[in-house]
């Protein structure tokens, strides 16, 4: 079975990546840094976003908004805030719900509740797609299927509706433990 994945993309560029499911491991999780067109790092592609829409960027949120551009995953704030600190001791767990707030309310971050208790956050306004949740790791997949898009457009249309945004969360265990 292969799956679509989608990196965090920019409002620039756009990042693929095909993987084999059974291979998803540390190394798919692997960080790159990209360029995009207008020269900017994709790990700067957040704090870009927050200074476009004209936020004032202290040190630390700059170092925040670093920190969820180079995630991979969907961090809770907690998390945010261990590797946030990992850089400056000094940014404290108030200034990183701060600052996810701030960014947030700005529509630059997206918040999830995947069941597990804790909102996590991804960059908003990345291409579209859907999250696959491994109820007992809490891993979360991104994927892209034509099919299912499709086929939400034509319910839509059978109900009378044009589909104008959706989110599909599955929950799910991996087959061999089933």
């Amino acid at each position: 079975m292969r799956v679509q994945i989608w990196t965090p993309s920019s409002f620039l560029v756009r990042c693929l990546l095909l993987i084999d499911v059974k291979a998803l491991d540390e190394t798919a999780q692997t960080s790159h840094i990209f360029t995009m067109t207008d020269g900017t790092n994709m790990a700067d592609r957040i704090e870009a976003l927050c200074v476009q829409k004209g936020l004032r960027m202290t040190e630390q949120r700059r170092i925040i908004a670093r920190t969820l551009s180079e995630a991979k995953d969907h961090p809770d704030v907690e998390e945010l805030h261990r590797r946030a600190a990992a850089v400056d001791k000094g940014i404290s767990i108030a200034t990183v719900y701060r600052t996810v707030r701030l960014f947030e309310e700005s529509g630059i971050l997206e918040r999830h509740d995947f069941r597990d208790g804790r909102s996590r956050y991804e960059e908003a306004g990345a291409d579209h797609h859907d999250h696959l949740i491994d109820m007992k790791t809490g891993h979360v997949l991104e994927f892209v299927d034509p099919e299912i898009e499709r086929l939400q457009q034509e319910i839509a249309r059978r109900l009378g509706y044009r589909l104008v945004d959706h989110r599909l969360e599955l929950y799910g265990v991996p087959l061999e433990d089933s």
